[in-house]
């Protein structure tokens, strides 16, 4: 089978876009927190569903046209194993020093100082985390913002 004959049950969806990326929190106010107030989205939904015991949140810069990040909190569940295979949700940034600065002035843990990219020293970026250990990468890359 070649690429073009794989892709062929695809063609209803060429117009379709990445909606969202979802991730497991364990403390919905600590997260918003993090997203809201360091971060600096806005939370665009906000439902709870007592017969499943959980809560959705979604949060982004624009409004859901673009990407966005679903929270999910399990109300049982009180902590998560983090997958092997999950890499981390990229933002653009303005200026990837200043935010670095202010979200450590914030008690979030920087896992990689904000700095040039190898093999690009154009760009720079840095690692942080969110309280519930996801990586996140500030970039600052010229036409990004």
């Amino acid at each position: 089978m070649t690429a073009t004959e794989h892709l062929e049950p695809f063609q209803s969806i060429a117009n379709g876009r990445l909606l969202h990326t979802m991730l497991r929190v364990r403390d919905i106010e600590r997260s918003l927190v993090f997203y809201v107030n360091c971060l600096g989205m806005r939370v665009l939904r906000h439902k709870d569903f007592p017969e499943g015991r959980f809560t959705l949140v979604f949060v982004g810069y624009e409004e859901e046209a673009a990407a966005v990040i679903e929270l999910t909190h399990n109300w049982d569940t009180n902590s998560y194993d983090l997958g092997t295979a999950f890499g981390h949700i990229a933002i653009s940034v303005s200026d990837v020093f200043a935010i670095t600065e202010f979200l450590a002035r914030e008690g979030v843990k920087i896992v990689r100082e904000a700095g040039p990219l190898k093999g690009d020293e154009r760009e720079l970026i840095a690692f942080v985390e969110n309280p519930d250990g996801y990586k996140i990468e500030l970039i600052e890359s010229p036409g990004r913002v």
